[in-house]
Protein backbone atom coordinates (compact mmCIF):
# COMPACT_ATOMS: atom_id res chain seq x y z
CA UNK A 1 0.00 0.00 0.00
CA UNK A 2 1.08 3.16 -1.18
CA UNK A 3 0.21 6.60 0.20
CA UNK A 4 -1.11 9.47 -2.94
CA UNK A 5 1.92 11.87 -2.04
CA UNK A 6 4.60 9.08 -2.63
CA UNK A 7 3.12 8.27 -5.51
CA UNK A 8 2.44 12.16 -6.67
CA UNK A 9 6.02 12.40 -6.01
CA UNK A 10 7.30 9.25 -8.17
CA UNK A 11 4.92 9.93 -11.23
CA UNK A 12 6.52 13.41 -11.25
CA UNK A 13 9.52 11.38 -13.23
CA UNK A 14 6.91 10.61 -15.40
CA UNK A 15 7.86 11.61 -19.44
CA UNK A 16 5.37 14.33 -20.54
CA UNK A 17 4.54 12.19 -23.89
CA UNK A 18 1.21 9.52 -23.61
CA UNK A 19 2.09 7.59 -26.84
CA UNK A 20 -0.04 4.86 -28.12
CA UNK A 21 2.43 3.31 -30.44
CA UNK A 22 1.75 0.23 -33.12
CA UNK A 23 -1.80 -0.12 -35.32
CA UNK A 24 -3.55 2.88 -36.30
CA UNK A 25 -1.57 5.27 -34.41
CA UNK A 26 -4.16 8.23 -35.21
CA UNK A 27 -7.03 6.56 -34.10
CA UNK A 28 -4.77 5.82 -30.72
CA UNK A 29 -3.77 9.52 -30.27
CA UNK A 30 -7.48 10.19 -30.61
CA UNK A 31 -8.02 8.32 -27.52
CA UNK A 32 -5.42 10.12 -25.86
CA UNK A 33 -6.43 13.05 -26.76
CA UNK A 34 -9.50 12.46 -24.34
CA UNK A 35 -7.02 11.18 -21.63
CA UNK A 36 -8.60 13.83 -19.23
CA UNK A 37 -12.47 13.51 -20.22
CA UNK A 38 -13.19 11.48 -17.53
CA UNK A 39 -16.83 11.78 -16.33
CA UNK A 40 -18.37 9.72 -19.18
CA UNK A 41 -22.27 9.13 -20.44
CA UNK A 42 -23.12 6.13 -18.02
CA UNK A 43 -25.27 6.27 -15.30
CA UNK A 44 -23.22 4.59 -13.14
CA UNK A 45 -20.51 7.36 -12.72
CA UNK A 46 -21.26 10.72 -11.13
CA UNK A 47 -18.14 13.38 -11.55
CA UNK A 48 -17.02 15.09 -8.45
CA UNK A 49 -13.84 16.99 -9.06
CA UNK A 50 -12.60 18.03 -5.72
CA UNK A 51 -9.21 20.17 -4.46
CA UNK A 52 -6.29 19.22 -7.33
CA UNK A 53 -3.51 17.11 -5.37
CA UNK A 54 -0.34 17.63 -7.58
CA UNK A 55 -2.31 19.03 -9.80
CA UNK A 56 -4.40 15.96 -10.69
CA UNK A 57 -8.35 15.69 -9.82
CA UNK A 58 -9.72 13.64 -7.81
CA UNK A 59 -13.51 12.25 -9.19
CA UNK A 60 -16.37 10.66 -6.77
CA UNK A 61 -17.92 7.42 -8.78
CA UNK A 62 -21.06 5.89 -7.21
CA UNK A 63 -21.11 1.89 -7.51
CA UNK A 64 -22.80 -1.13 -5.33
CA UNK A 65 -24.44 2.03 -3.73
CA UNK A 66 -21.20 3.43 -2.65
CA UNK A 67 -19.35 6.74 -3.34
CA UNK A 68 -15.56 5.53 -4.42
CA UNK A 69 -13.21 8.29 -4.39
CA UNK A 70 -10.28 7.57 -7.01
CA UNK A 71 -8.03 9.16 -9.53
CA UNK A 72 -7.26 7.38 -12.54
CA UNK A 73 -3.57 8.09 -13.97
CA UNK A 74 -4.66 8.53 -17.25
CA UNK A 75 -4.75 5.49 -20.80
CA UNK A 76 -1.42 4.48 -21.25
CA UNK A 77 -0.23 1.14 -23.39
CA UNK A 78 -3.32 1.94 -25.74
CA UNK A 79 -3.51 -1.48 -28.02
CA UNK A 80 -5.45 0.73 -31.23
CA UNK A 81 -7.37 -1.17 -33.50
CA UNK A 82 -6.60 -2.15 -36.87
CA UNK A 83 -7.49 -2.49 -40.02
CA UNK A 84 -7.62 -5.71 -42.14
CA UNK A 85 -4.10 -4.93 -43.50
CA UNK A 86 -3.27 -4.84 -39.93
CA UNK A 87 0.24 -7.38 -40.83
CA UNK A 88 1.44 -4.92 -43.46
CA UNK A 89 0.36 -1.56 -41.07
CA UNK A 90 2.47 -3.22 -37.86
CA UNK A 91 5.79 -3.79 -40.05
CA UNK A 92 5.66 0.04 -40.99
CA UNK A 93 4.88 1.49 -37.90
CA UNK A 94 6.78 -1.17 -35.81
CA UNK A 95 9.92 0.13 -38.05
CA UNK A 96 10.00 3.58 -36.24
CA UNK A 97 10.31 1.98 -32.95
CA UNK A 98 13.82 1.16 -32.91
CA UNK A 99 14.62 4.39 -33.65
CA UNK A 100 13.36 5.30 -30.24
CA UNK A 101 15.67 3.14 -28.64
CA UNK A 102 15.28 0.36 -26.09
CA UNK A 103 13.35 1.04 -23.24
CA UNK A 104 14.63 2.99 -20.60
CA UNK A 105 14.07 3.31 -16.54
CA UNK A 106 11.99 6.15 -15.38
CA UNK A 107 12.16 5.69 -11.40
CA UNK A 108 8.83 4.07 -10.85
CA UNK A 109 8.48 0.05 -9.61
CA UNK A 110 8.02 -3.24 -11.56
CA UNK A 111 5.63 -6.06 -10.06
CA UNK A 112 8.42 -8.10 -8.07
CA UNK A 113 5.98 -10.72 -7.60
CA UNK A 114 3.15 -10.65 -10.59
CA UNK A 115 -0.38 -11.32 -9.35
CA UNK A 116 -3.22 -11.25 -11.72
CA UNK A 117 -7.21 -10.59 -10.51
CA UNK A 118 -9.84 -10.81 -13.28
CA UNK A 119 -12.92 -9.11 -12.45
CA UNK A 120 -15.77 -10.05 -14.83
CA UNK A 121 -17.80 -6.78 -14.63
CA UNK A 122 -21.49 -7.38 -14.33
CA UNK A 123 -24.42 -9.57 -14.07
CA UNK A 124 -24.14 -9.90 -17.99
CA UNK A 125 -21.49 -12.37 -17.28
CA UNK A 126 -23.63 -15.08 -16.12
CA UNK A 127 -24.38 -16.12 -19.79
CA UNK A 128 -21.58 -16.45 -21.43
CA UNK A 129 -22.02 -18.51 -24.52
CA UNK A 130 -18.73 -17.78 -25.81
CA UNK A 131 -16.29 -19.50 -23.29
CA UNK A 132 -14.52 -16.13 -22.80
CA UNK A 133 -14.42 -16.13 -18.77
CA UNK A 134 -13.34 -19.86 -19.37
CA UNK A 135 -10.67 -18.34 -21.97
CA UNK A 136 -8.93 -15.90 -19.97
CA UNK A 137 -9.02 -17.87 -17.03
CA UNK A 138 -6.78 -20.51 -18.52
CA UNK A 139 -4.63 -18.03 -20.17
CA UNK A 140 -3.80 -16.44 -16.76
CA UNK A 141 -3.61 -19.54 -14.80
CA UNK A 142 -0.68 -20.74 -17.17
CA UNK A 143 1.42 -17.87 -17.14
CA UNK A 144 4.17 -17.55 -14.40
CA UNK A 145 4.56 -21.37 -14.51
CA UNK A 146 7.63 -22.88 -15.70
CA UNK A 147 7.04 -23.25 -19.65
CA UNK A 148 6.37 -20.20 -19.41
CA UNK A 149 9.06 -18.61 -21.60
CA UNK A 150 7.01 -15.84 -22.76
CA UNK A 151 6.52 -13.47 -19.51
CA UNK A 152 9.87 -13.67 -18.30
CA UNK A 153 11.03 -11.65 -20.76
CA UNK A 154 9.46 -8.87 -18.41
CA UNK A 155 12.15 -10.17 -15.88
CA UNK A 156 15.22 -8.00 -17.45
CA UNK A 157 13.33 -5.04 -16.57
CA UNK A 158 14.21 -4.22 -12.97
CA UNK A 159 13.62 -1.68 -10.95
CA UNK A 160 15.39 0.88 -8.41
CA UNK A 161 15.49 -2.61 -5.78
CA UNK A 162 17.37 -4.31 -8.62
CA UNK A 163 14.90 -6.82 -8.61
CA UNK A 164 12.49 -7.51 -11.61
CA UNK A 165 9.52 -9.56 -12.33
CA UNK A 166 9.67 -13.48 -10.72
CA UNK A 167 7.33 -16.06 -11.31
CA UNK A 168 7.38 -19.17 -9.37
CA UNK A 169 3.46 -20.41 -10.58
CA UNK A 170 0.31 -19.28 -11.91
CA UNK A 171 0.15 -15.31 -12.37
CA UNK A 172 -3.59 -15.98 -11.21
CA UNK A 173 -4.58 -15.10 -8.43
CA UNK A 174 -8.86 -14.98 -8.21
CA UNK A 175 -11.19 -14.13 -10.35
CA UNK A 176 -14.67 -12.72 -9.68
CA UNK A 177 -18.22 -11.98 -11.56
CA UNK A 178 -18.86 -8.99 -10.25
CA UNK A 179 -23.15 -9.32 -10.95
CA UNK A 180 -24.72 -7.76 -8.30
CA UNK A 181 -26.31 -5.20 -10.93
CA UNK A 182 -25.46 -4.96 -14.76
CA UNK A 183 -22.46 -2.94 -15.70
CA UNK A 184 -22.62 0.27 -17.32
CA UNK A 185 -23.42 0.55 -20.93
CA UNK A 186 -20.70 3.30 -21.01
CA UNK A 187 -18.46 3.39 -17.80
CA UNK A 188 -16.51 6.46 -17.68
CA UNK A 189 -12.26 5.78 -17.44
CA UNK A 190 -13.35 7.03 -13.65
CA UNK A 191 -15.79 4.52 -13.53
CA UNK A 192 -13.51 1.92 -14.33
CA UNK A 193 -11.12 3.25 -11.93
CA UNK A 194 -13.54 2.86 -9.21
CA UNK A 195 -14.46 -0.59 -10.28
CA UNK A 196 -10.50 -1.70 -10.31
CA UNK A 197 -10.61 -0.14 -6.37
CA UNK A 198 -13.67 -2.40 -5.43
CA UNK A 199 -12.61 -6.02 -7.19
CA UNK A 200 -9.52 -5.29 -4.75
CA UNK A 201 -11.17 -4.51 -1.93
CA UNK A 202 -13.08 -7.41 -2.58
CA UNK A 203 -10.06 -9.21 -3.25
CA UNK A 204 -8.08 -7.58 -0.18
CA UNK A 205 -4.93 -6.89 -2.30
CA UNK A 206 -3.54 -3.44 -3.40
CA UNK A 207 0.04 -2.17 -4.35
CA UNK A 208 2.36 -2.81 -7.29
CA UNK A 209 2.37 -6.43 -7.41
CA UNK A 210 -0.80 -6.76 -8.76
CA UNK A 211 -3.21 -6.21 -11.73
CA UNK A 212 -7.48 -5.82 -11.60
CA UNK A 213 -8.46 -6.61 -15.36
CA UNK A 214 -11.48 -5.33 -15.48
CA UNK A 215 -13.41 -7.57 -18.47
CA UNK A 216 -16.81 -5.20 -19.36
CA UNK A 217 -19.41 -7.76 -21.12
CA UNK A 218 -20.57 -8.13 -24.52
CA UNK A 219 -22.28 -4.89 -25.96
CA UNK A 220 -21.31 -2.38 -23.47
CA UNK A 221 -18.77 0.39 -24.60
CA UNK A 222 -16.61 1.09 -21.46
CA UNK A 223 -14.97 4.58 -22.20
CA UNK A 224 -16.27 4.73 -25.73
CA UNK A 225 -14.92 1.32 -27.04
CA UNK A 226 -15.36 0.45 -29.88
CA UNK A 227 -15.69 3.75 -31.33
CA UNK A 228 -12.57 5.57 -30.05
CA UNK A 229 -9.92 3.62 -31.97
CA UNK A 230 -8.62 1.44 -28.98
CA UNK A 231 -9.08 -1.88 -27.69
CA UNK A 232 -7.74 -1.89 -24.23
CA UNK A 233 -5.34 0.56 -22.06
CA UNK A 234 -4.00 0.07 -18.28
CA UNK A 235 -3.52 2.46 -15.66
CA UNK A 236 -3.38 2.76 -12.07
CA UNK A 237 -6.45 4.04 -9.78
CA UNK A 238 -5.86 5.41 -6.11
CA UNK A 239 -8.28 5.53 -3.69
CA UNK A 240 -7.87 5.66 0.02
CA UNK A 241 -4.12 5.56 -0.04
CA UNK A 242 -3.68 2.59 -2.11
CA UNK A 243 -2.15 2.09 -5.49
CA UNK A 244 -4.30 -0.62 -7.92
CA UNK A 245 -2.76 -0.55 -11.02
CA UNK A 246 -5.54 -1.86 -13.42
CA UNK A 247 -7.02 -2.65 -17.31
CA UNK A 248 -9.82 -1.77 -18.96
CA UNK A 249 -10.48 -4.73 -21.31
CA UNK A 250 -13.70 -4.61 -23.16
CA UNK A 251 -15.54 -6.98 -24.49
CA UNK A 252 -13.30 -7.14 -28.04
CA UNK A 253 -14.86 -9.62 -29.89
CA UNK A 254 -17.44 -6.99 -30.40
CA UNK A 255 -14.37 -5.49 -32.66
CA UNK A 256 -13.79 -8.28 -34.82
CA UNK A 257 -10.86 -8.40 -36.47
CA UNK A 258 -9.67 -4.96 -35.24
CA UNK A 259 -9.03 -6.38 -32.26
CA UNK A 260 -7.17 -9.56 -33.15
CA UNK A 261 -9.85 -11.70 -33.39
CA UNK A 262 -8.93 -14.72 -35.68
CA UNK A 263 -5.62 -13.77 -36.27
CA UNK A 264 -4.41 -16.68 -34.69
CA UNK A 265 -6.38 -19.82 -33.91
CA UNK A 266 -9.57 -18.74 -33.36
CA UNK A 267 -12.37 -15.84 -32.10
CA UNK A 268 -11.10 -15.54 -29.38
CA UNK A 269 -7.90 -14.74 -29.48
CA UNK A 270 -8.22 -11.03 -29.29
CA UNK A 271 -8.42 -11.35 -25.67
CA UNK A 272 -5.46 -13.09 -24.97
CA UNK A 273 -3.45 -10.67 -27.67
CA UNK A 274 -4.44 -7.64 -26.58
CA UNK A 275 -4.89 -8.76 -22.27
CA UNK A 276 -1.28 -9.80 -22.60
CA UNK A 277 -0.07 -6.62 -23.91
CA UNK A 278 -1.84 -4.80 -20.94
CA UNK A 279 -0.60 -7.17 -19.09
CA UNK A 280 3.20 -7.58 -19.67
CA UNK A 281 2.71 -3.66 -19.75
CA UNK A 282 1.59 -3.53 -15.97
CA UNK A 283 4.57 -5.66 -14.93
CA UNK A 284 6.94 -3.24 -16.41
CA UNK A 285 4.84 0.09 -15.26
CA UNK A 286 2.53 -0.97 -12.90
CA UNK A 287 1.79 3.02 -11.59
CA UNK A 288 1.29 4.04 -15.87
CA UNK A 289 4.25 6.13 -16.70
CA UNK A 290 7.78 5.98 -14.64
CA UNK A 291 8.78 2.52 -15.22
CA UNK A 292 10.11 1.20 -18.44
CA UNK A 293 9.15 3.48 -21.34
CA UNK A 294 11.16 4.37 -24.75
CA UNK A 295 11.87 8.36 -25.62
CA UNK A 296 8.53 7.78 -26.90
CA UNK A 297 6.13 7.21 -24.45
CA UNK A 298 6.02 3.61 -26.02
CA UNK A 299 6.40 -0.06 -23.30
CA UNK A 300 7.16 -3.31 -24.02
CA UNK A 301 3.73 -4.02 -25.83
CA UNK A 302 3.43 -0.81 -27.86
CA UNK A 303 6.96 -1.32 -29.50
CA UNK A 304 5.89 -5.14 -30.76
CA UNK A 305 2.32 -4.54 -30.98
CA UNK A 306 0.43 -6.84 -34.10
CA UNK A 307 4.39 -7.84 -34.70
CA UNK A 308 4.60 -11.72 -35.33
CA UNK A 309 1.83 -12.78 -33.66
CA UNK A 310 1.54 -16.90 -32.29
CA UNK A 311 0.50 -19.26 -30.33
CA UNK A 312 1.93 -19.70 -26.76
CA UNK A 313 1.40 -23.38 -25.43
CA UNK A 314 0.68 -23.48 -21.80
CA UNK A 315 -0.08 -26.28 -19.56
CA UNK A 316 -3.80 -24.81 -19.61
CA UNK A 317 -4.06 -24.59 -23.63
CA UNK A 318 -2.55 -22.62 -26.13
CA UNK A 319 -3.32 -19.04 -26.69
CA UNK A 320 -2.77 -16.20 -29.12
CA UNK A 321 0.08 -13.52 -27.68
CA UNK A 322 2.10 -10.91 -29.66
CA UNK A 323 5.92 -10.36 -29.28
CA UNK A 324 7.43 -8.42 -26.51
CA UNK A 325 10.22 -5.83 -26.82
CA UNK A 326 13.17 -7.74 -25.77
CA UNK A 327 16.25 -4.80 -24.49
CA UNK A 328 18.41 -8.06 -24.67
CA UNK A 329 18.18 -8.64 -28.40
CA UNK A 330 17.10 -4.64 -29.11
CA UNK A 331 14.09 -6.44 -30.90
CA UNK A 332 10.51 -8.16 -30.24
CA UNK A 333 11.10 -11.53 -28.52
CA UNK A 334 9.12 -14.42 -28.17
CA UNK A 335 10.81 -15.66 -25.82
CA UNK A 336 13.05 -14.78 -23.11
Amino acid sequence: MRMHDTMAARRSARPRSLRAGGWLVAAAAAAVAVTTAFAGTGSAATLHPTASQSGHYWVSVRLHGQVVKVHTAGRWGIFPQHSAAGQRLARQVSGRHPKAGNLTYHGGPVAHAPKVYVDFWGSQWKSDKRGTRKYMHNFFSGLGRSNDNWSTITSQYTDSSGQGPHFTGAVLHGTWLDGSAAAPSHASASALGAEAVTAAKHFGVSGDDIQVIVVSPHGTHPDGFPNTGFCAWHSVASSGGADVPFTNMPYVLDAGASCAANSVQGPLDGFSVVVGHEYAETLTDPEAGNGWLDSSGAEIGDKCVGVNLFALHLTTGSFAVQTLWSNKVSGCAAHS
